[in-house]
């Protein structure tokens, strides 16, 4: 079966029968603490691996990963410089879209995703 992609009246795409499954990994690439702090340190601007280290704190194999997901999710790219690589948010005007739309999403809500027992990792961040 063909997968195909439309746009529809309210400016949508529409992925086809994949659509749900697309929308959850990058929500799940992106809403990792871990990687939401980079894409926050990143709308400062271009950061190498050993800024965002001494930034988050952790390990540079852990900080390593967590780029390496959000280039392969094309939320991040990378440019040398020199013999460092630098890495910008790949698309900041539509990540700061997604990030504010969550923020009044969850203001609308009163934060009840904190509250959901169904979503063990919203309790642990209290």
């Amino acid at each position: 079966m063909a997968m195909t992609s439309a746009v529809d009246d309210s400016g949508v795409r529409d992925g086809g029968l994949d659509a749900p499954e697309a929308v959850s990994a990058l929500l799940r690439a992106a809403g990792e603490p871990a990687r939401l702090t980079i894409l926050q340190h990143l709308f400062e601007g271009p950061h190498r691996v050993r800024d965002l280290v001494e930034h988050l704190g952790l390990a540079q194999s852990t900080v390593s990963a967590h780029v390496a997901c959000l280039r392969e999710c094309g939320l991040v790219e990378a440019r040398p410089v020199g013999r460092a690589v630098e890495y910008r948010l790949a698309h900041p005007d539509l990540v700061r879209g997604l990030l504010d739309a969550t923020l009044r999403l969850l203001d609308a809500t009163g934060f009840a995703v904190l509250e959901c027992a169904s979503v063990p990792a919203a309790r642990a961040v209290r």
